[in-house]
């Protein structure tokens, strides 16, 4: 083989080589990215939901995916290397919830109301039985699919601040109404008097 052929040979070989190192180290990085930010998902949020989409179809997790967003959650699909590599970042969270990890797994993410997002994802797992709830963690602490169901029982914030402000309210509105009522009612008493005085005149 003339030398000029093995040296270009040489070269297209060596590109491959390069290209392909190139392309590792992207994957590399990627992967890191991804992991610090689901790490970063789990610290963040107050509470996180392991749950089973396969048979979803994109209509229907494109549906749930918007019934979240109002309630500061969302519903990340995650591989479960990456995820399991993602907790280990976590010291807080019960390693338990690694063992999950198995299968076709999405993680929502609760940023804000825990109760509020429990109650979204029990409410649409009965509307689509595809979507299997698994386990879970608040504040860090292991749940199972029971105490999931407990927890969407319980009042979300905007229903506990509207019961807290019924509440602070209702004597309010009474105390108004009473000093609508003092303007009247002084009235009636003074005509009371003159109808009275009129009378003994």
């Amino acid at each position: 083989m003339p030398r000029q052929k093995r040296e270009h040979l040489f070269f297209l070989r060596d590109r491959a080589i390069f290209k392909k190192e190139v392309i590792s180290l992207k994957t590399r990085q990627q992967k890191a990215e991804e992991i610090t930010a689901l790490a970063d998902r789990f610290e963040r949020a107050k509470a996180a939901f392991l749950v089973d989409f396969k048979g979803l179809n994109v209509e229907q997790v494109t549906t749930f995916r918007k019934k979240l967003y109002p309630i500061q959650s969302e519903m990340k699909v995650v591989r479960n290397t990456l995820a399991k590599l993602a907790l280990k970042k976590c010291s807080h969270i019960d390693p338990k919830l690694e063992e999950s990890f198995v299968g076709t797994n999405a993680v929502v993410f609760s940023y804000e109301d825990p109760s509020a997002s429990a109650k979204s994802i029990t409410e649409f797992s009965k509307e689509a039985e595809e979507l299997v709830i698994k386990t879970g963690v608040l504040e860090g602490k292991l749940l199972d699919e029971n105490q999931i169901k407990y927890l969407a029982t319980l009042p979300s914030k905007d229903e506990l601040r509207a019961k807290l402000l019924g509440t602070l309210q209702a004597p309010m509105a009474q105390f108004v109404r009473v000093l609508h009522a003092v303007p009247s009612g002084f009235v009636r008493v003074l005509a009371a008097y003159k109808d009275q005085k009129s009378e003994s005149n």
